[in-house]
């Protein structure tokens, strides 16, 4: 019955009325294209927007577990390709970056919150997601303010439709303006919300940068756990159950496994093109479930304040990492 209900609302909220069955014929296609070579991270996200915006999304109430999966294992995956010594570098060099940009960010998305009278758990949400991984940041807070199932859902769409964003633009911008791999890495771990597309923007870009950027981003999806127990004691929760992003271990492990073990070295290309193919799904997915329903419960203040926040920190980013790095 509930899966009855779902499906009713998503035909409702896509462009044509199909029946089930052809809505699943043409989700699966597009799944399976999706494994194919040509298919760019950045198409597969548009491939899963035209899906939910024409026809729906005949699983929706599977999306959040599935991307939630794919993603994390598809991070593990690239962690196979990577060493220690290069991440240990690209962590020195973001860590300031990282600092500055997540406590800026905090503090202007509360100000900002505030002016545009968004609702108090909406706004802190929004500006966690900006600040740290997107949503993980805001899965992993939301238990913690005790946010309201409406109250996420709007800071997650809002999150996700600037990442879709990102995930074309940031690649232009950084070949109009000349940027290094080293340089370009960094700007995406620190300006773009979620890990997906940090990790899609950068592998467009070049290897260097895919491994700039995954270190960074990860290095800063850690201050989740600090975060997550400042907003415990903002918002006067005293339960302080924190979600641990546990798989940045596992990724940790990979890039040790690959730099110290010959043997895992020798299947690191196999892994690697796993993950990507993995992170390609990953990001139709998103696609797929940002229906109409879901663009439209954002609102305009919400997304004001996550364009807003998403410039600044973006602009600050790319100019210290151009005139300080």
């Amino acid at each position: 019955m509930h899966t009855q209900q779902n499906s009713s609302r998503q035909i409702h909220s896509s462009w044509f009325q199909v029946s089930d069955t052809t809505r699943k014929i043409i989700f699966i296609a597009c799944l399976v294209l999706c494994l194919a070579p040509f298919i760019s991270p950045a198409i597969a996200l548009f491939m899963g927007l035209a899906v939910a915006q024409l026809t729906g999304h005949p699983y929706l109430h599977l999306n959040h577990k599935s991307t939630h999966f794919l993603l994390q294992a598809s991070v593990v995956g690239l962690g196979f390709g990577m060493n220690v010594h290069n991440a240990l570098q690209a962590g020195k060099t973001g860590i300031l970056f990282t600092v500055a940009s997540i406590t800026g960010t905090l503090i202007l998305g509360g100000l900002l919150g505030k002016w545009l009278h968004i609702e108090r758990k909406t706004s802190y949400l929004i500006s966690s997601g900006t600040a740290i991984c997107g949503g993980s940041a805001i899965a992993a807070i939301s238990p913690v303010i005790k946010a309201e199932e409406k109250q996420i859902s709007v800071a997650l769409g809002c999150i996700f439709i600037l990442n879709s964003i990102a995930l074309i633009i940031f690649p232009i911008i950084g070949h109009q303006l000349h940027l290094s791999q080293t340089q370009f890495g960094l700007w995406c771990a620190i300006a773009i919300h979620d890990t997906s597309s940090v990790v899609g923007a950068a592998s467009k870009y070049g290897p260097h940068a895919l491994e700039i950027a995954t270190t960074v981003k990860l290095a800063r999806a850690l201050w989740i756990i600090p975060v997550a127990f400042m907003s415990a004691f903002i918002f006067k929760n005293q339960s302080k159950k924190i979600s641990v992003p546990y798989f940045i271990g596992v990724f940790i492990i990979a890039m040790v496994a690959n730099t110290y073990l010959p043997f895992v070295a020798a299947v690191s290309s196999y892994l690697i093109t796993i993950a990507k193919v993995g992170l390609t799904l990953t990001l139709f997915l998103i696609g797929a479930g940002l229906s109409k329903k879901v663009l439209a419960a954002v609102g305009l203040k919400p997304l004001l304040q996550g364009i807003a926040l998403w410039i600044a920190i973006s602009g600050t980013a790319l100019y210290a990492i151009l005139h300080l790095a």
